[in-house]
């Protein structure tokens, strides 16, 4: 990013050729890596075989089809991040004395809460906070916070990772719906354990065993095998089958709000739900961050309440 990048490549070419290096680790590829900063793949390859150089090692093992870090580029890969997460943590300590945030702020979370919630509260903060940038991937899988360098992952359910750190952003559950003339030809479903004779729309959601769907309802947790004719990894794709009427979908309340305003969805076995909320998660490293902090509670802010927040009730 802009500030980070400008930093390095003024004051010494070793740490930018470093960020280059980290780059195409992470991606295993010199394109990808050159797109993540914005210069050409040629440049990439030059400078990181300049800097095997100067190391007297190699760093990565060249394919026509995938580029594969060595022994020595993972030790290499460990000490740069620290020497790259240093320099960085002492431009943010500094400029933070002086009162504004400044520094790259690097966010990951899933394709629809990304784009209709986050994006624009991650709009009005870079407006309140010009000092800050922001790069945010919209990914429906789980990320490695570490390893993929990212500050805050945004994520719905629970956090099992020992090693990261769980900040809760808003109170949520997912529930069940279908379109209304699904539920005329079909009928309403009378229990959970129905649904095995229904057609459920499957959504491979980050964190969610495929096809066992896990309801709290009046005799507790009870779970259900569900299988359906239609399944994909796009939460938008499945959304659109339910509107036409093809099966059951288990979808966050706030997922599902706008559908069942409109009356394309209405909610089947109302008295099942999933505890589902959402978190912001960091890794230890990144938890003590200023621009961390302020980003975590300006998202629990504009996420809870204004134009942008998150239906977490119907």
């Amino acid at each position: 990013m802009k500030n980070q990048n400008a930093l390095l490549a003024n004051n010494d070419p070793f740490l930018r050729d470093l960020l280059l290096f980290c780059s195409v680790a992470r991606r295993s590829s010199f394109i990808a890596g050159a797109n993540e900063l914005g210069i050409s793949p040629a440049h990439v390859s030059k400078r990181i075989a300049m800097l095997e150089e100067s190391l007297g090692v190699k760093l990565f093992n060249r394919t026509t089809r995938r580029v594969n870090i060595t022994a020595d580029g993972e030790a290499a890969f460990v000490w740069a991040q620290k020497i790259l997460e240093d320099v960085e943590a002492m431009v943010e300590s500094l400029s933070g004395s002086k009162g504004e945030p400044r520094g790259v702020l690097r966010i990951a979370t899933s394709l629809r809460l990304g784009r209709d919630h986050l994006a624009p509260v991650l709009s009005l903060l870079r407006q309140r906070h010009p000092g800050l940038e922001v790069w945010l991937e919209l990914l429906d899988r789980r990320v490695d916070l570490i390893g993929e360098n990212l500050d805050i992952d945004l994520r719905v359910g629970e956090v099992h990772e020992p090693h990261l750190i769980a900040h809760k952003i808003a109170e949520s559950h997912r529930i069940l719906c279908a379109a209304p003339s699904y539920v005329a030809r079909r009928g309403q479903p009378r229990s959970l354990a129905d649904l095995a004779q229904h057609d459920c729309l499957l959504f491979r959601e980050r964190e969610l065993g495929f096809g066992v769907w896990r309801l709290a309802g009046p005799n507790g947790e009870e779970t259900v095998k569900v299988t359906g004719p239609m399944a994909s990894n796009h939460s938008d794709v499945v959304r659109q089958w339910a509107h036409e009427g093809h099966g059951v979908i288990m979808a966050s309340v706030w997922d599902a709000a706008p559908s069942l305003r409109d009356g394309k969805l209405v909610q089947v076995l109302p008295a099942y739900q999933q505890r589902a909320d959402v978190w912001a998660v960091t890794a230890a490293r990144a938890s003590g961050s200023a621009k961390v902090k302020l980003c975590i509670d300006f998202l629990k802010d504009h996420l809870t309440q204004g134009p942008h927040a998150l239906v977490t009730r119907l």
